[in-house]
C-alpha cells in the first residue's frame, strides 16, 4: 500500500486527492497538511466527504510525514517548498502539482531531487500530456507559415497568469521550433503593436467563473488554422494523474521526473 499524505488538505484540489487516495485500492492516506490559519485544522480529512479517514488534518509537516511514503502538493510555490524541505528531511517522495514558481524556486526542487524522488509537472492529467506529444508533432510538421497563439482560461481564484500548462504548451512547441521560448514569448498585446513577428509565441489569458482549465493552442495559416485544445470539466483527473505518478516513484530513491516519464511518451 502506498502510504501518500496530502498537502492542502482542506482545499478544492486537496479533498479531490483525498477521495482519490480513499478509493485507491493500492494507496492509504496517511496524512492531512494545511496552513496553520486554516479552520479545517483538527478535523478529520474526510469530513467534507461525509468520510471517515482517521486521520486529522494538521499543520504540524513533520508530523503528517512520519508515516507516509509520498507527499502530494498542489499548494502555492512558498508552501510546496517549505513541504519539500520536509521531505528532504524526512526521505519521503514528492508529486508536485503546483504552478509558478519562480527560477530559484525550480532549483531548489532539482537540488531536493538528488536525495528524493520527485514527480514535477505543471499538469498531471493524461489528456494534458498526451496533448503536449500531440503538439510537439504538430509544431515540427506546421514549423513555417503558421502564427502561434496559446489560449488558456481558468476560475476566477487561480494566482499566476499565464496558467503552468500553458507555460508548458509554449515550451514544447518552441523546443520543437528549435526557439527558446524566453526569445518569443509575448504575454500581453495593447495599443499599437505593429505587425506580428512570424517567429513569436502569443499567450492569452482568461480569469472568470468556476473554469476548471481550458487550454487551445492555435497555428493559424493562410486560408487554414489547427486548434490542439484540451478541456477539463473536473480535478479529478489531476488527482488520477497525481496516483499514477506515485506508483511510477514507488521503486525510485531519487531523480526528477515529469509525467512524460510517468506515461512512457
Amino acid at each position: 500500500m502506498m502510504r501518500i499524505a496530502i498537502a492542502g488538505a482542506s482545499g478544492r484540489m486537496g479533498r479531490m486527492l483525498i477521495e482519490a487516495v480513499l478509493d485507491a485500492g493500492d494507496a492509504e492516506l496517511s496524512g492531512a497538511v494545511d496552513v496553520a490559519a486554516s479552520p479545517a485544522l483538527g478535523r478529520d480529512a474526510g469530513d467534507a466527504l461525509g468520510r471517515r479517514t482517521g486521520v486529522a488534518i494538521t499543520d504540524d509537516v513533520a508530523g503528517a510525514l512520519r508515516n507516509s511514503r509520498f507527499l502530494i502538493d498542489f499548494t502555492r510555490p512558498e508552501g510546496t517548498l517549505a513541504h519539500l524541505r520536509a521531505c528532504t528531511a524526512a526521505g519521503v517522495g514528492m508529486v508536485i502539482g503546483t504552478t509558478g514558481f519562480d527560477a530559484d524556486g525550480k532549483r531548489a526542487i532539482e537540488q531536493a531531487a538528488e536525495t528524493i524522488p520527485i514527480v514535477f509537472a505543471p499538469n498531471m492529467s493524461v489528456g494534458v500530456n498526451v496533448t503536449f506529444k500531440l503538439l510537439e508533432v504538430a509544431a515540427k510538421i506546421l514549423n513555417t507559415g503558421y502564427d502561434i497563439e496559446i489560449i488558456e482560461a481558468h476560475h476566477r481564484h487561480k494566482v499566476d497568469a499565464p496558467s503552468g500548462t500553458a507555460l508548458k504548451m509554449g515550451e514544447v512547441v518552441a523546443q520543437a521550433l528549435g526557439r527558446d521560448l524566453n526569445d518569443v514569448a509575448v504575454y500581453e498585446r495593447h495599443g499599437f503593436t505593429g505587425e506580428r513577428d512570424p517567429s513569436t509565441i502569443g499567450f492569452a489569458t482568461i480569469r472568470g467563473g468556476d473554469i476548471v482549465g481550458d487550454h487551445t493552442v492555435l497555428f493559424a495559416g493562410t486560408g487554414e488554422r489547427i486548434e490542439i485544445t484540451h478541456r477539463s470539466a473536473s480535478r479529478v483527473s489531476y488527482a488520477h494523474g497525481a496516483l499514477r505518478a506515485c506508483r511510477f516513484l514507488a521503486d525510485k530513491k531519487a531523480g526528477l521526473y515529469d509525467m512524460q516519464a510517468v506515461l512512457g511518451l
